[in-house]
């Protein structure tokens, strides 16, 4: 297996900022991509389900299969895509990413939404879907980047709790800069037409919903699960992770603001042999 460990934990807590932070930019991540009816579209890394349901909410007439490598958040999805569109067309997949066990160019389209980050080795798992696209197919990826935030106010014990982040992940084998990365990740694997656009997140006291769903939710979040073992592994101290959490916390407060953004891009499968 060369996917990491999934650094953010499989947990209840989880699954709901998962589910938050897919609900609350909705309309950001998802409101250009649709699929005509009929189409093939693979969703590499579904997870608990919360894109899927709004990938089949967008484009009801597609046939979506949905894979995952972790069994119980696969059942998560499921139950989620079941209760919400009972009559989608989806079929569940346990699989391994760089396994799957489809034939060369079974799919129309291939979407991946925060999976990338998580992968030892990013542009052989494209490569990979690549090959289960038709010529002429296409792909969608959607990630984010720690490095984009910008937080007022500002503090430097914040600024230390998101790089303890952005360090263990990478000592997972991942990268949480990897939004960055797509444009050459994406044309290395082989891919033409390569486009990527710049999806930001900008929550202050005038975007009450943005502050709950995202920064109270969603962003947040990310580093106080994430980040609990920063103390002892000696990447900072118990002190100073509770002072960065209260600065994180102080953006979603009156006067506080938060910007971030992530990446979405596209491209096309060209015909010719995948290398």
């Amino acid at each position: 297996m060369t996917a990491t460990a999934y650094v953010h934990g499989y947990s209840d807590r989880e699954t709901r900022r998962l589910r938050d932070q897919a609900d609350t930019l909705a309309a950001l991540l998802h409101g250009d991509t649709a699929y005509p009816a009929g189409s093939r579209v693979l969703e590499a890394g579904c997870g608990v389900g919360a894109q899927t349901v709004h990938l089949v909410a967008n484009s009801p007439g597609a046939r979506f299969t949905a894979v995952d490598a972790d069994g119980e958040s696969l059942e998560r999805a499921r139950a989620k895509v079941a209760a919400e569109h009972p009559g989608a067309a989806v079929e569940w997949h346990h699989a391994d990413l760089y396994d799957l066990p489809f034939p060369e160019a079974s799919f129309d389209h291939v979407f991946v939404c925060f999976v990338l980050e998580h992968l030892r080795e990013p542009e052989r798992a494209l490569r990979a879907l690549r090959r289960l696209l038709r010529p002429s197919g296409t792909v969608t990826v959607i990630e984010g980047d720690h490095g984009s935030a910008v937080l007022h106010p500002d503090g430097p014990h914040a600024r230390a709790v998101i790089d303890c982040q952005v360090r263990l992940q990478a000592e997972a084998g991942g990268d949480a800069l990897i939004g960055r990365r797509l444009q050459p990740l994406l044309s290395a694997a082989g891919y033409a037409d390569v486009r990527v656009r710049p999806r930001t997140v900008y929550a202050d006291r005038t975007r009450p919903r943005l502050v709950e769903g995202f920064t109270r939710r969603t962003f947040i979040p990310v580093f106080e699960e994430a980040g609990r073992d920063a103390p002892a592994l000696g990447l900072v101290t118990e002190d100073d992770w509770r002072r960065g959490i209260a600065e994180l916390y102080r953006t979603a407060e009156d006067g506080g603001t938060l910007h971030y953004t992530f990446f979405k891009a596209t491209a096309v499968n060209p015909p010719g042999p995948v290398g």
